[in-house]
């Protein structure tokens, strides 16, 4: 007699069957999958594509003729369809065996506190990842503002992790913001270098003295300035908590719709800050991954 409760094994979870291959000559997807799946009639393949039983390069896609190139990654399950990530809020962006890049907007709070569990970009994901695969592991490397929209990464295991954690100047080759703050801004570029520390009611403040806090530097560069606001692009040396939003303050000039750092208002009713550039080495392969997204329109708005 087999131990456990009754029904235990029948419902045990089983791994999916699925077939990756790298595709050596390319062409459309159908003339890839015939040329792959000899023992398939083209009835069967065309119900695996009907079925969202197809990706190429982790993307399921149900299109017959979507091309395929040399060496791009091809997916077949014959278990069940992909799981497709969808949200109204995060845009999955890149995924692989080790990382997730998610491109998250504003309002969506990156991980949990003490007063929300769910709901946030870390369970979303954590989520999708248990519907793909109970087994698998999500892990937070790290965080956006919850009003600041734009591209973050999370690992899969914690061999990616630690490596991107422990080694994050290095790794980390390019990380750029665009915000629009008040008024003009007459120079077209510079460096911004001083101390946050952090009161009892939360808020960063800056200070050049060594002793009130962590370095922060912030390099930023005019893009545009128009109808009374300058669009900027802002790269980060540290990543301190509210670094770009104090910064800013300190410039003279705060993030609109910042209330909290000195913004007068919120024409569009969101913090204008964004991140647009996430480069960086592959935790695993070292390979270098370039991601960027466009300037969210509501931030060109402003500057017609």
């Amino acid at each position: 007699m087999v131990n456990g409760k009754p029904g235990a094994q029948r419902n045990k979870w089983k791994p999916d069957s699925v077939l990756v291959w790298k595709e050596p000559t390319g062409g459309t997807l159908m003339q890839c999958l015939e040329a792959k799946l000899t023992d398939h009639k083209r009835t069967a393949i065309k119900a695996l594509l009907k079925y969202n039983q197809v990706a190429i390069n982790s993307s399921p896609t149900t299109q017959f003729n979507a091309p395929v190139a040399a060496g791009d990654t091809l997916a077949v399950n014959f278990t069940r369809p992909f799981v497709v990530f969808s949200h109204p809020r995060m845009q999955l962006v890149y995924e692989d065996e080790d990382i997730i890049v998610v491109n998250k907007s504003y309002g969506l709070l990156s991980v949990s506190t003490d007063k929300v569990k769910e709901g946030t970009a870390y369970s979303i994901l954590r989520d999708y990842l248990k519907r793909k695969d109970p087994r698998l592991m999500l892990f937070v490397v790290h965080r956006l503002d919850r009003d600041t929209s734009g591209l973050m990464m999370f690992a899969k295991s914690v061999e990616a992790k630690e490596a991107m954690q422990h080694n994050w100047n290095n790794m980390v080759l390019d990380r750029r913001y665009v915000a629009v703050v008040e008024g003009k801004v007459e120079e077209e570029s510079g460096t911004l270098r001083s101390y946050l520390g952090e009161t009892s009611q939360f808020e960063v403040y800056s200070s050049q003295n060594p002793e009130d806090g962590q370095l922060a530097i912030t390099r930023w560069r005019r893009l545009l300035t128009k109808n009374g606001y300058s669009l900027m692009e802002l790269s980060l040396d540290t990543g301190r908590k509210n670094q770009i939003r104090v910064h800013m303050k300190d410039l003279g000039h705060p993030i609109v719709g910042d209330r909290k750092y000195g913004a007068k208002s919120s024409p569009i009713h969101r913090l204008a800050l964004h991140a647009k550039t996430l480069h960086f080495a592959h935790p695993m392969t070292k390979r270098e991954m370039m991601f960027d997204t466009p300037i969210p329109s509501r931030f060109m708005s402003l500057l017609k």
